[in-house]
């Protein structure tokens, strides 16, 4: 990887004075615009996510444009790439979300295969929907040259009737209208008016968990985190971040510099502390194997017993991610955090400074005005949301997502589905019966394959009026927008023969957040004898993307990672 020189910035693999046999490297680069000046100033990568395949993207080409002159402006040279998305909201509830997951991959090895490929000085990722933020941070991990990530910025909510709506008002409309709770008009109206523009999902979804994940692991700018994809400051920010990029260029401050143990721990907290995605569990565990940080999935459980949660967003809470930009973003939060001892102020941040300096000025209270950030004293939880739960039907964890569940224990009988296909169409014909816990199975990342987010069901479920009254396990993931006694990422999955693959119908499975604990009532006997029934059922693909997944990914426990 070529590096600069603090004082004059001279690119070694690329100025005129290296010598005569990069003579054709130059002439390449002359021909997108190159002078011979130009080959003294470091090459930047401008890795773009844009595309109008869905609204969380389609607003980047106007970032990535301010993004390209300021780095221009800076001494830099930058090259524009693509990399690509696949939209969870238009996907889901489809094969075609067996794609989503896939994807960050996909975009991690293009980042990486271009900036390695073409001796690049640094890169400035923009990303919006859930998979881009971190494909994109897992390739600038691997890269170790200095990075920024910039957020696309979240979609401002749409509304009807008083109420803010975001795409999880769509997918619960869905059961309601089919349960008769609701007007043919208001359906048709929710649907017309959730999405009103470009940005990604409004709440705390995915996307706004991780870009509030990368602002507090300080490798995107502070408040960009939370700013509207359609506004003037969130493209005022990128060319700020294409600033900031040349100046830790200028002081070799690389990637892995930022992203470390203690920074690591910083976006843990703070995803606890807003009532962040299950998805944040499966992200961060990778992004810490391609750092080469060591992080365990029961880390997330010590994290989130200390940490309060603070902050009243949807979709279990009344505010979406604009709201709490207004109220102080993330900064605030952690602010709030730092007095209370719970984030690491010494991190080094893509400003250059720490964590503790970038929020030197910023208030360690929340106002008094506002009900989005919560005071730490009188949080909306005591403890954070996300939860790792053990037990026989889970040997190696899984996730549970505790925000606006009023009831955090169920024992009743097996409802099993081998796709989430099968458990919808279940739900929709209303052959869902109350105490139940429905195994969605045969959807984790070797055998949907690509692990599928269960949003469709469980909104469904929420919408039918069901969401206090059955559980749901599954060896595939949630959305962030899903609430509910829920239970996802169980690990060892299905495919590979986890005891899940072995409940049947009627069996008495147990979820008890409040012990930890994700159990089915048969005997080691019993579990050993079906076990010896058991064959593991081919992988869906033979050839192509998913087929390659399906033979490289990990387990969900360390991050579904294929490297």
């Amino acid at each position: 990887m070529s590096q600069t020189k603090t004082n004059d910035l001279k690119i070694k693999s690329h100025a005129i004075t290296d010598g005569d046999y990069r003579a054709p490297n130059r002439a390449m680069l002359r021909a997108v615009g190159f002078t011979d000046a130009d080959f003294n100033k470091p090459i930047i990568g401008l890795a773009s996510g844009y595309s109008t395949i869905t609204p969380c993207n389609s607003g980047m080409d106007t970032l990535a444009t301010r993004a390209e002159k300021a780095l221009r402006d800076a001494g830099g040279m930058p090259q524009l790439f693509g990399t690509i998305t696949i939209s969870d909201g238009i996907s889901m509830g489809t094969e075609g979300m067996k794609c989503s997951l896939v994807s960050r991959e996909v975009i991690a090895d293009s980042i990486e295969t271009v900036c390695r490929g073409q001796s690049l000085d640094g890169v400035l990722a923009i990303g919006g929907c859930d998979k881009n933020m971190p494909g994109a941070v897992i390739g600038i991990a691997r890269l170790n040259i200095p990075s920024i990530f910039v957020y696309g910025g979240t979609i401002k909510p749409g509304h009807y009737h008083g109420e803010d709506l975001t795409v999880v008002s769509v997918f619960e409309a869905v059961g309601r209208f089919n349960a008769g709770t609701m007007s043919r008009e208001d359906f048709n109206c929710i649907e017309r008016f959730a999405c009103p523009g470009s940005g990604s999902c409004g709440g705390m979804f995915t996307a706004n968990t991780m870009s509030s994940a990368f602002e507090a692991m300080g490798i995107s700018l502070p408040y960009s985190s939370t700013m509207a994809s359609v506004d003037e400051e969130k493209a005022v920010s990128a060319a700020e971040s294409g600033r900031a990029l040349m100046e830790l260029i200028r002081r070799r401050i690389c990637s892995r510099d930022i992203i470390t143990r203690k920074s690591i721990e910083n976006a843990i907290v703070v995803a606890q502390a807003i009532g962040g995605s299950t998805n944040a569990v499966l992200h961060l565990l990778a992004i810490a194997h391609a750092a080469g940080v060591k992080l365990k999935i029961e880390d997330f459980e010590t994290i989130g017993r200390r940490v309060p949660h603070i902050a009243d967003l949807k979709p279990s809470g009344k505010y979406v991610a604009t709201d709490l930009h207004k109220a102080g973003g993330i900064p605030l939060v952690m602010k709030i955090l730092l007095k209370a001892g719970l984030i690491h102020g010494d991190c080094i941040t893509v400003t250059g400074k720490t964590i503790a300096e970038n929020l030197k000025d910023v208030p360690d209270s929340p106002p008094s005005s506002q009900d989005v950030i919560l005071p730490i004293n009188k949080p909306k939880y005591k403890r954070g949301h996300l939860s790792i739960l053990w037990g026989n039907l889970a040997e190696e964890g899984c996730v549970a997502k505790l925000s606006g569940v009023k009831h955090t224990q169920i024992t009743g009988p097996a409802h099993v589905f081998d796709s989430e296909e099968k458990c919808m169409d279940a739900i929709m014909n209303d052959k869902i019966k109350k105490g139940e816990v429905l195994v969605i199975r045969y959807e984790g990342p070797k055998g949907g394959p690509g692990m599928r987010e269960m949003l469709s069901p469980t909104s469904a479920i929420i919408g039918k009026g069901l969401g206090e009254d059955v559980g749901l396990i599954t060896d595939g993931r949630f959305s962030g927008g899903t609430y509910g006694l829920v239970v996802g990422h169980v690990a060892p999955e299905a495919q590979d023969g986890g005891n899940i693959a072995l409940v049947k119908n009627g069996d008495l499975i147990t979820i008890d957040a409040a012990k930890r604990l994700l159990e089915v009532k048969l005997s080691k006997a019993e579990l050993a004898k079906r076990r010896k029934a058991w064959k593991a059922p081919a992988i869906k693909y033979k050839h192509g993307v998913l087929s390659k997944y399906a033979k490289q990914v990990s387990c969900a426990s360390v991050g579904a990672v294929t490297d």
